[in-house]
């Protein structure tokens, strides 16, 4: 099964290589800025190590009136890449950030998770949560001093929506002290399961839907289907715990998964939850879009809706 989708894996993601003894290599794993204070923004930046001995790191993000003001929302952010590209230090997630620190005007760490295959799930997730746990402890002087750990929210965009989701149900299984989850906000979230939805039946993208499939296995080998909850919200048992009071998801019309946003939503509605959810199809757009190219119409004004749902 490895194999077959390593061997899958080029055709979709033109950033990795598989040799010819099946190791798959990053062609963009040295594709990262150092952190900044950007022009543009005003947004400053710096990275952190949260556990050496694990190579779990990340970048903070403070906007450019945080001295001037009281105590900000915190945000932590995930980068998607399906579990196994992508970095907190890429060029596409500082320029993402510095434009959503400064709208937002919150302190944000966008962490830096480890990868599958390398480091199957749950090994983001367990990384995610340990990040969160470290700030909520007061190791790091901006978050000691300019975030509100009262008011903590978490987002990210397709696996990092993924993982926004699971670190909220760990929260309301687990009820950790030292801070409060306020809400979490999906950009195209990257969920499953082994019925097919919406879009996902149409003949054009079958390929897409039996790649998927087998992806899941691919960054999880222990996986005993797509409906386990951590793939498929749908059928969790325990979804009506998430621990939040609010959700804000984005899909886009263009997009594979937005069917699985829309599920979401209608799966939080109806599960007991006690929270607000609200699900935004942006016409027109693919995956992710707004990360792509926050700068234009679009990604300003999506920046602008989670700005103001963290914020309200």
């Amino acid at each position: 099964m490895a194999d077959e989708v390593l061997h899958s894996l080029p055709e979709f993601f033109p950033s990795i290589a598989v040799g010819k003894n099946g190791r798959l290599e990053r062609l963009t794993i040295h594709d990262v800025v150092p952190p900044s204070l950007d022009p543009a923004t005003g947004v400053q930046s710096k990275d952190v190590e949260i556990a050496p001995e694990i190579n779990l790191s990340a970048r903070i993000y403070l906007p450019p009136n945080a001295y001037r003001t009281k105590k900000l929302p915190l945000l932590f952010y995930y980068h998607g890449g399906c579990f196994i590209i992508g970095s907190a230090f890429s060029p596409r997630y500082q320029n993402h950030l510095n434009h959503l620190v400064a709208q937002a005007n919150v302190v944000a760490v966008s962490v830096n998770y480890r990868l599958a295959p390398e480091f199957p799930i749950p090994a983001a997730f367990e990384d995610s949560w340990r990040a969160l746990k470290w700030a909520a402890e007061g190791n790091d002087e901006w978050i000691t001093e300019f975030a509100d750990l009262k008011r903590v929210y978490l987002g990210g965009d397709s696996a990092g929506a993924n993982i926004a989701h699971n670190i909220a149900m760990r929260v309301g299984s687990d009820n950790p002290e030292g801070f409060t989850l306020r809400g979490i906000f999906l950009n195209c979230p990257y969920f499953g399961g082994v019925d097919p939805i919406g879009c996902e039946t149409a003949e054009e993208f079958l390929k897409w839907t039996k790649f998927i499939e087998k992806l899941w296995r691919f960054v999880c080998p222990s996986l005993r289907d797509s409906d386990e909850g951590w793939v498929n919200p749908g059928r969790d048992p325990k979804i009506s715990g998430l621990g939040c009071g609010k959700v804000l998801v984005y899909v886009a019309e263009k997009d594979f998964l937005k069917d699985r946003g829309w599920y979401y939503n209608e799966v939080l509605n109806n599960c007991g939850w006690k929270g607000e959810i609200e699900c935004v199809e942006v016409a027109g757009e693919g995956h992710i879009f707004s990360v792509i190219v926050p700068d234009n119409q679009v990604g300003i004004d999506m920046i602008q809706k989670v700005a103001s749902f963290i914020n309200h």
